[in-house]
C-alpha cells in the first residue's frame, strides 16, 4: 500500500510541469485564433490606381489619309528626229542638265549634202525663171499675126513653172536646214538625265515607235514633284465642297519620315475610274533637296478643313464594350463614371470626341483594367522632391607623401 502511495506522488511530481505546459499552449492557440479571426475581418473596397488626363480643346484638321506615289513634274523621252550615226554624247548618265544643253550629235554629213543640193536646185530654178522672163518679154508686145497665141501662152506658162521651181527649191533648203539642226539633240527642260539607251557609234532611227531605238534617253524634272493619289467617290463631295473655298493643303511623307512636308492640291480628275470607284488627285510639293523620288510610295494627308475647338482625349482613354466605345470619367467624389462616346478622327496620340464628354472633365488614361462604374479611384502620389546631397566629408590628410610631379620640358629642352 505504501508502495502505491509513493508511486502516485512520484507521477504527480513528474506530470505537473507537463500539464502546466499543455495548458499554456492551449491558451496561446486560443489567443492566436482570436487574432486570426480579427485579421480576416471584412474591409472596405480598395481604391483602384489609375492615371487621368483632362479633356482639352483646340483647333484640329479634318482630313483624308491615303497612300500615293511620287511622280516627276515633267518627263520627256528623247527620240532622234533624223536617222544617223551617234557621233558624240555630251553628258553622263544621271547628270543634271539644263534646257538647251547639247545631249547627242548625229553625223551631219548626209544632211549638209542635202542642204547643198537644195541650194543648187534653187540657183538652177532662179536661172530658169530669169531666162523664161526674158524670153517672154521679147514677144509679149508683138502682134498675134507675128507671134502665134500658142507661143505666147507657152512662154508665159514657162515663167509660172520657173517660179514654182524656185519656191520648191526654197522649201527644200528649209527642210534640209531643219534636218541639219536636228543632228544636234538638245535638252528641252531642266532636269535629271536617266540612263542613255544608245551608245556612240550606233545608228539612231528617226521617229521609231517601237524597239530599243524608240527613246534614247529620258529626262525628268524633280523640283517641284507630284504626289498622285486617289479618294473614293463617297469622299468626292466633301473634297469638291472644300475646294470651293480655296486650294486644299496636303501633307506628304515617306514611310521613314518623322515630319510631313506641305504641298497644294493641284489637280482633280474629271471622271471616276471604272471598276475601282475612285478618282485621281495630284498634289504639288517643293523638292529642291530631292527628298522625294519618282516612283516612291508616300503617305498623303489631304486636309479638307479646320474644326474649331474640338474636344480631345488621349487615345488610350477610349475603351470598347458590348454597347460600343466609352471612356471612364472621374467624378468629383473620385469615383468612375462610364460614358458612351462618339469618336472623331485621331490627332497624333489623341482622338477627337464628338459626343459624350465636356471640356475640363478628367478621364482615365491608363489603369482601366480593374475599374468599373462607381469604383473608387486614386492616382499615384507625387514623388517627394529629392533631398539635397549630404555635404562632402572634409579631406583627410594623406598618410603617404604625394607623388612628385615631373616638370614639363620647355621648347629649348630645359626644365
Amino acid at each position: 500500500m505504501q508502495m502505491f502511495d509513493s508511486l502516485e506522488k512520484m507521477c504527480r511530481g513528474r506530470m505537473a510541469p507537463r500539464l502546466a505546459g499543455a495548458f499554456a499552449a492551449a491558451v496561446l492557440i486560443a489567443g492566436g485564433c482570436k487574432r486570426g479571426e480579427a485579421s480576416h475581418a471584412p474591409m472596405g473596397p480598395m481604391a483602384v490606381l489609375v492615371t487621368t488626363a483632362e479633356v482639352t480643346t483646340r483647333d484640329v484638321p479634318v482630313y483624308l489619309d491615303q497612300i500615293g506615289k511620287c511622280m516627276p513634274f515633267q518627263s520627256v523621252s528623247i527620240k532622234p528626229q533624223v536617222t544617223g550615226m551617234i557621233q558624240k554624247i555630251h553628258f553622263v548618265d544621271g547628270a543634271d542638265v539644263k534646257k538647251g544643253d547639247v545631249l547627242f550629235e548625229i553625223d551631219p554629213s548626209p544632211y549638209k549634202a542635202m542642204l547643198d543640193q537644195a541650194k543648187a536646185q534653187l540657183s538652177q530654178a532662179k536661172a530658169t525663171l530669169s531666162f523664161a522672163t526674158v524670153d517672154f518679154n521679147r514677144i509679149k508686145d508683138l502682134p498675134r499675126s507675128v507671134e502665134p497665141q500658142s507661143d505666147f501662152d507657152a512662154k508665159q506658162s514657162a515663167i509660172d513653172v520657173a517660179k514654182a521651181q524656185v519656191e520648191a527649191a526654197d522649201a527644200a533648203i528649209t527642210a534640209a536646214t531643219v534636218n541639219l539642226q536636228y543632228c544636234k539633240i538638245d535638252s528641252p527642260l531642266d532636269g535629271m538625265a536617266g540612263q542613255r539607251l544608245i551608245d556612240q557609234g550606233n545608228v539612231g532611227i528617226a521617229n521609231n515607235p517601237i524597239g530599243p531605238s524608240a527613246a534614247i534617253l529620258t529626262i525628268q524634272q524633280l523640283d517641284p514633284i507630284y504626289a498622285d493619289f486617289t479618294v473614293t467617290e463617297s469622299d468626292l463631295k466633301a473634297v469638291r465642297a472644300n475646294m470651293a473655298g480655296g486650294t486644299l493643303k496636303t501633307l506628304v511623307r515617306l514611310p521613314n519620315d518623322q515630319d510631313p512636308r506641305e504641298g497644294d492640291l493641284s489637280f482633280l480628275d474629271n471622271m471616276i475610274q471604272d471598276g475601282s470607284g475612285t478618282i485621281k488627285l495630284r498634289a504639288t510639293i517643293k523638292n529642291k533637296d530631292r527628298h522625294f523620288w519618282p516612283g516612291q510610295f508616300a503617305f498623303i494627308t489631304l486636309v479638307l478643313k479646320v474644326e474649331k475647338d474640338a474636344l480631345l482625349v488621349p487615345s488610350s482613354a477610349v475603351q470598347v464594350g458590348q454597347k460600343g466605345q466609352f471612356v471612364y470619367v472621374v467624378k468629383s467624389d473620385s469615383t468612375a463614371d462610364l460614358r458612351p462616346v462618339e469618336l472623331g478622327q485621331p490627332q497624333g496620340d489623341q482622338v477627337v470626341i464628338l459626343k459624350g464628354v465636356k471640356a475640363g472633365e478628367k478621364v482615365i488614361a491608363t489603369g482601366q483594367m480593374m475599374v468599373f462604374p462607381g469604383a473608387k479611384l486614386r492616382e499615384p502620389e507625387a514623388k517627394p522632391a529629392e533631398e539635397d546631397a549630404p555635404p562632402l566629408m572634409p579631406a583627410t590628410r594623406p598618410t603617404t607623401a604625394p607623388a612628385r610631379t615631373l616638370p614639363v620640358a620647355n621648347e629649348g629642352g630645359k626644365s
